[in-house]
């Protein structure tokens, strides 16, 4: 059946006789759609129209005709003085080029969407899709610099993703602005269509209800519709927070944690391993977030799962033979690296035994492998973005250190397992450079004075005595300078944060963010001014491209400038999401 959604653009009729046009067809014009499919068509006028007058086409027929659904008609949407179309659960079984038409009055507007098939056979039998929230250039070649030491201009070692085969550039903008945030852009990697701030697995509609916008596949409901592969989420984030949340969720608010959290059951991943267990607890227990009596975690043992809330369970849960892991090692976000590993500063001390991204990856690796039809993993360092919001770069930096420790984890399966595509990316970047050096053996108390550019940058003096690819400390006496292009008014120390994350400014009593004065008494402290609304308290993200790398079969597509979506059309098609592969 050929066809595809409908509408758009329309006059609409008001009680004063003035006219105006539809303003949005949902899907939007250029989208790239999986044949088969399932998405919702939406059409949104300006003002109230007749039923009479609207119409609404597919490739030059009927709407209902064109889909075989039903065309519903809404003279006035909940909270909004307007009509819309709805065509719930289409499905486009061809591929081809598709212009949907939507009229009303003498009013009209047209969207073209591609709608695309994939190979009869797959190229790859897993893919493991590591992704560090938020990673930037300055992330990865600190990381490299701190991690392995440069001698005369050359790095002394090499960081996994180095030496990943393809490479492209990332466009990260949403719909509706150049900016964006982790719910967009996650959600266009795992499900190929582009949306609003916020939004996951929906194209964010005008109503009140942020549960009723159009709603889109993910790529773990293709994964359930077309195959028998396993999946796996492995975060160092709340499970229901924005990143991990796009491979199952469908809401226009990231918010919705409880919701999510419901979503994610739904489709029972076989490995899920990180923070949020406060959205899993019924309401009566202390901590939790929900406002009902459902014990999630008694649901997915009652489904078979072993269950694991430390790294010694975890560990153990690893000889299972269930395939099927829940672990749940915060109420919240796990620690960063810097604290839980070396600092013990952070939420440590209320959660001791937090495992590292590392050893959930492998116990990830460890179940899914089981399935002899192969699996999804998705692994995101959560913790280089949340450190970078707040300028905290030497703990984003660390983080990132072991976000490629994990790459080495999915390189060494991969090179037993040759049937794996690897894909390494951010979901969106930071605005941070590496400006050159802070050497506190300069003379003088003046801390600007001791950043060194250019040749007086000399390099930094980190030292990995233990050679566990981590600097033994990260406070040494010449030390990487990196500096945001954005943020609150703060005070720069120039030093590391060693007492606990950098808090760089907080509310006054008009509600407006001021440095942090708890850094102001820091010797050589400097009030930098910020360049942001003073309605935010961090440092915001950038619209720089993304890079990503990637390895093994169907890696050869990923070359030059490529949206994201675009590359949920390389995982359709290197895993032929196309084709039904069960009975």
């Amino acid at each position: 059946m050929r066809g595809l959604l409908a509408i758009l653009t329309a006059t609409t009729v008001l009680a004063t006789s003035m006219t105006a046009s539809a303003t949005t067809i949902f899907p939007l014009d250029r989208a790239t759609i999986l044949t088969s499919s399932p998405f919702d068509v939406k059409v949104e006028f300006d003002g109230v129209v007749s039923a009479d007058d609207v119409s609404v086409t597919v490739n030059g027929k009927p709407a209902a005709e064109a889909l075989g659904k039903d065309v519903r008609f809404i003279e006035r949407e909940d909270g909004v003085e307007a009509s819309a179309v709805r065509i719930d659960g289409v499905l486009i079984a061809e591929p081809g080029t598709y212009t949907v038409v939507a009229k009303a009055g003498a009013e009209e507007k047209s969207v073209t969407w591609e709608v695309y098939g994939t190979p009869e056979t797959a190229q790859a039998k897993n893919v493991i899709f590591l992704i560090a929230d938020g990673l930037s250039v300055a992330h990865r070649t600190a990381a490299r610099i701190m991690s392995k030491g440069m001698t005369e201009g050359k790095a002394n070692g090499r960081l996994n993703m180095d030496d990943l085969d393809r490479m492209a550039f990332i466009g990260t903008s949403s719909t509706e602005a150049v900016a964006t945030d982790s719910a967009n852009t996650m959600s266009a990697y795992m499900t190929g269509h582009k949306t609003a701030v916020n939004a996951l697995g929906v194209y964010a509609d005008r109503t009140k209800d942020s549960l009723d916008d159009p709603k889109f596949e993910t790529l773990v409901e293709a994964l359930r519709r077309q195959t028998g592969k396993s999946v796996g989420i492995v975060t160092t984030s709340e499970l229901q927070d924005a990143t991990p949340a796009a491979l199952f969720a469908h809401t226009r608010r990231r918010a919705d944690k409880a919701e999510i959290n419901t979503m994610i059951y739904d489709l029972k991943p076989e490995v899920i391993l990180g923070g949020g267990s406060a959205y899993f607890l019924p309401q009566a227990t202390p901590g939790s977030k929900r406002k009902d009596d459902i014990d999630h975690i008694k649901l997915y043992q009652d489904a078979g799962y072993t269950f694991a809330t430390t790294a010694g369970e975890l560990a153990a849960a690893s000889g299972s033979n269930t395939g099927k892991l829940l672990g749940l090692f915060h109420t919240g976000n796990l620690d960063t690296t810097l604290d839980r590993e070396f600092l013990k500063k952070g939420t440590v001390d209320k959660f001791p035994e937090q495992p590292g991204l590392v050893a959930m990856t492998e116990a990830a690796l460890g179940q899914l492998a089981k399935n002899a039809e192969g699996f999804v993993l998705v692994v995101e360092a959560a913790n280089v973005d949340k450190m970078s919001h707040p300028l905290d770069w030497d703990r984003a930096v660390v983080d990132t250190i072991e976000f490629d420790k994990a790459v080495g984890v999915a390189r060494e399966f991969a090179e037993k397992n040759p049937d794996t595509l690897i894909v390494v990316t951010g979901d969106h970047t930071h605005g941070v450079s590496i400006i050159g050096t802070v050497d506190d053996e300069k003379e003088g108390m003046d801390m600007r004075e001791k950043v060194g550019t250019y040749a007086d940058a000399g390099f930094p003096n980190y030292v990995d005595e233990n050679g566990d690819g981590y600097p033994d400390r990260v406070d040494v006496s010449r030390r990487l300078f990196l500096a945001a292009n954005n943020g609150p008014d703060h005070y720069e120390t120039f030093r590391p944060k060693l007492d606990g994350p950098f808090v760089p400014a907080i509310q006054d009593e008009n509600k407006k963010y001021i440095a942090n004065e708890a850094y102001k008494d820091v010797p050589g402290a400097v009030l930098v001014e910020g360049n942001i609304p003073r309605d935010g308290d961090t440092g915001v993200h950038a619209v720089d491209d993304v890079v990503l790398q990637a390895t093994g079969p169907g890696s050869e597509r990923f070359k030059g400038y490529m949206e994201q979506s675009d590359v949920y059309r390389v995982i359709a098609e290197t895993l032929a999401l196309g084709v039904k592969q069960t009975q």
